[in-house]
């Protein structure tokens, strides 16, 4: 039999990143190796980056993806900007073709479930782009939801701004986390100093704000996971993450 090795062997990165409005989402991806953007939204204007006309529907997005799958050109990362828009654009086209005006018009969520079944699909044509050996990162914005866990206190946390419910199987925020390989949250670290007012009474002050801080590790704070062994924190900058992709 002949000798069998094991070796870590370096593949492309499926890496999605949320984070607030204004850190510089867009401007990190733009640092990945010779990327080019799908946009759907006009978030690069003051980027000098390569990128496809402005998407306006489903399909258009769409064969950006399936146009970089096929290879032949020189491009290493595909960036889409950004999720949340594209579910739009996808809830447009379900509205469009079940004839009505709203999404919430398909009874019983089935609507919802349809945008899940074509966000699915977006995912595969970027895995065709990552078969041909580019890096696919998709970026996102953040939202705050409320959590409420069995038998204690409920809390607030960031996650990505997609749909969370779906009649028919997984929704876009579940099939967006399970696929990525890592989910990265951004944020402004902020510490919250306790101020005495007397009469027993003490109120918090938020200082900081300014430190950009790159989350890796699921917190009560926010979502977030990895398949590298990241740090739990880092700061904010793409070469801090990059020596990990090596």
């Amino acid at each position: 039999m002949s000798t069998i090795k094991s070796a870590k062997r370096p593949v492309p990165r499926r890496t999605v990143l949320y984070g607030v409005h204004g850190i510089g989402k867009s401007t990190w991806a733009a640092s990945w190796p010779n990327p080019v953007f799908i946009s759907t939204e006009d978030g690069i204007s003051d980027l000098e980056v390569n990128s496809f006309p402005l998407c306006t529907t489903m399909n258009e997005a769409w064969n950006c993806a399936l146009e970089l799958g096929k290879g032949g050109h020189e491009f290493k990362t595909v960036v889409l900007d950004s999720a949340d828009w594209l579910e739009q654009l996808i809830w447009r086209a379900v509205c469009e073709l079940k004839g009505v005006q709203a999404i919430t018009d398909i009874d019983y969520g089935k609507g919802y479930g349809e945008a899940s079944t074509r966000f699915k699909g977006f995912l595969t044509a970027l895995d065709g782009c990552r078969a041909v050996g580019m890096h696919v990162v998709v970026l996102a914005h953040a939202r705050t939801v409320k959590v409420e866990p069995p038998g204690q206190s409920a809390y607030s946390r960031y996650e990505p701004k997609l749909h969370k419910t779906s009649s028919n199987g997984p929704c876009a925020s579940e099939i967006l986390q399970e696929w990525c390989d890592e989910l990265l949250f951004a944020n402004y670290r902020v510490d919250v100093r306790t101020e005495d007012q007397g009469f027993n009474r003490e109120r918090g002050i938020a200082v900081g704000g300014r430190e950009r801080i790159l989350y890796s590790q699921e917190a009560a704070t926010h979502v977030a996971k990895s398949r590298l062994r990241l740090p739990a924190e880092m700061p904010f900058a793409f070469n801090q993450y990059a020596q990990f992709i090596q």
